[in-house]
């Protein structure tokens, strides 16, 4: 069993003890090991079948929580998790992924109501009862309502760099064969519904057997001779494995990333040409010869295109540009020159600055800045002015060049209700980098969020937008606020809108990356990392950056150190 999986075990039994209003002390261990588990290098289950080995050697996990992943390993559950499913069903845990809804919430649903699924709580919505609760109104019902629709759009779906993992863990399953992943997960989608792999290589058939034994498979949906579908892990991500011929690998590709929209106005093209594409082939109809088909950019060639990179294959004006010679030369992860947000234990990060430092040196970073919380977050241990500058004149202090890359002091400062800074504008000027940020009043009206938004840009120490819209991807919508307006008057003043690499958040999306572009504005992308492992999801943030059609040169943090030094400077002093 995988540490993800161990950590969503506890993470949900430590939910339900706290809709049953159990020991605290119990869930806050439960909820520490979580954080421990999922962020260990290796996997706890290796290590508890290691006689030379004891897990309580490493921090944050005593004897109590090494008993319960030792009955996890063992048997896929733990005695209190299983106490806890005999008094609430699992589907209480569904609700939990309701906003407005905490757990003692859902415990007051349950008692008065005994609401135990999402469809119970739609009634209960539906009828107006909801609102008879303490503390709770029609606003409350109005969006739990919302809540639940949104919910249902996103059933199914999963965080890009989860559907990720499955495809390395496929690609070294059957190694040595090629596995190429397609669909979704190659155009850098938010979210993925199911993971498309194709196989190619010397008894690539074989393939299909190895698959369907693996072990994290636990539901076989169909097998025949060319392909392979299954449930994979406790989620329940669909998987199919393709086989394939190395003659037609090219072709499969093509058709099977996608988009729809994509193929079928490339095979409109195509039959306009005389000829027909499909997954094996690019085939001249007048004789049924094939001309293309073992690589993928001779598809494209054939048809008179240059080869369109996966991100853009939306039809969204990539196949007009590409025969126009109008494709951008697209941003790459190697452009990349310093990660410039991320949090240390000053707030609520889970390493030090010199830790997160090592870890980005070791990435190839020029730079890095550290934004640690202000004080508005303060179940984050958010940093009040004191500390703030504080901590800026520590990093000034530093011998950077033992660290290896230059370390820039900054503060994820919250935007206030009515648009002003979480601090002073002297703390701030202390400060090298200064990311604005919305955490909290997210359901203002559209007018508010934007007029917040436009006061905030008038301190003039702010450089960039933090994760711009808010959104949580199958959690949370973006706020709403007049983008358009925002992003030109950001332009305006100098400041960069941020591509939020996190798989959580992955915001900017792609259409509004591209709607700021037009009006002018620069980026930066950056991972908003907790831990050092986080450092290495900048690659989906540029993944979003390309599908919004970026440059290098749209993006700051692509900037030589001393390039994006002056551009901090400019800002600050313009």
């Amino acid at each position: 069993m995988e540490n993800q999986e161990i950590a969503r075990l506890i993470a949900e039994t430590a939910d339900l003890m706290e809709i049953a209003a159990e020991d605290s002390f119990r869930i806050r261990s439960y909820r520490n090991a979580v954080t421990v588990i999922e962020g260990y290098p290796e996997r706890m289950a290796d290590i508890l079948k290691d006689p030379a080995r004891k897990v309580t050697d490493i921090p944050g996990i005593g004897k109590g929580i090494a008993h319960v992943l030792g009955e996890i390993v063992e048997r896929g559950s733990f005695e209190r998790r299983d106490q806890m499913l005999e008094k609430y069903p699992p589907t209480a845990l569904e609700m939990l992924k309701i906003q407005g809804l905490g757990p003692k919430s859902i415990a007051m649903l349950f008692e008065h109501f005994r609401v135990s699924t999402i469809d119970d709580l739609e009634r209960i919505c539906q009828e107006q009862k909801l609102r008879t609760l303490p503390r709770m109104g029609a606003k409350l019902e109005e969006k739990v309502l919302r809540s639940i629709a949104q919910y249902r759009q996103s059933a199914g779906r999963f965080h890009i760099d989860f559907a990720d993992r499955i495809a390395l863990e496929i690609t070294e399953l059957l190694a040595p064969l090629k596995v190429t992943p397609a669909g979704s997960l190659r155009r850098g989608r938010e979210t993925v519904g199911d993971l498309d792999l194709l196989v190619t290589g010397p008894d690539a058939t074989s393939a299909l057997d190895t698959f369907t034994k693996w072990t994290r498979v636990h539901e076989v949906l169909a097998k025949g001779v060319n392909k392979a579908s299954a449930k994979v892990g406790v989620e329940g991500l669909q998987v199919d494995v393709r086989t394939l011929p190395d003659e037609s690998y090219g072709a499969a590709m093509q058709y099977f990333t996608g988009s729809k929209d994509h193929n079928v106005v490339l095979r409109n093209r195509a039959l306009k040409q005389g000829l027909t594409l499909n997954e094996y082939g690019l085939v001249r109809l007048s004789d049924e010869v094939k001309v293309a088909g073992a690589d993928e950019a001779e598809i494209y060639s054939m048809l008179g295109l240059p080869w369109i990179a996966p991100e853009l294959r939306e039809n969204h004006g990539e196949i007009d540009a590409a025969a126009e010679g109008r494709l951008p030369v697209l941003l790459e992860l190697g452009d990349m020159r310093g990660d410039i947000h991320m949090h240390t234990r000053e707030s609520d990060g889970r390493a030090s600055l010199e830790e997160m430092a090592e870890n980005a040196r070791a990435l190839g970073y020029e730079y890095i800045a550290i934004t640690d919380h202000s004080k508005a977050l303060a179940m984050a241990n958010g940093l009040d002015e004191e500390r703030c500058v504080n901590f800026a004149r520590k990093v000034r202090e530093m011998d950077q060049s033992q660290l290896g890359l230059r370390v820039f002091s900054g503060l994820e400062c919250d935007i206030r209700k009515d648009g002003t800074m979480d601090l002073a504008d002297d703390a701030l000027a202390e400060l090298d980098l200064v990311i604005g940020s919305v955490h909290s009043y997210m359901n203002m009206e559209s007018a508010e969020m934007t007029d917040r938004l436009l006061r905030a840009m008038e301190c003039p120490y702010l450089k960039v937008i933090g994760h711009p819209t808010g959104r949580v991807l199958l959690h949370r919508d973006a706020f709403p606020y007049d983008f358009e307006r925002v992003a030109a008057e950001a332009a305006k003043r100098g400041i960069a809108m941020e591509i939020n690499a996190s798989p959580e958040r992955l915001d900017l999306h792609a259409t509004l990356i591209r709607i700021a572009k037009s009006k002018g504005c620069r980026f930066t992308i950056s991972t908003d990392a907790h831990h050092p492992k986080h450092l290495s999801n900048m690659r989906y943030g540029v993944k979003m950056a390309r599908r919004g059609w970026l440059e290098s040169k749209d993006v700051l943090n692509t900037l030589p150190l001393k390039e994006f030094e002056q551009a901090l400077v400019g800002r600050r002093t313009g």
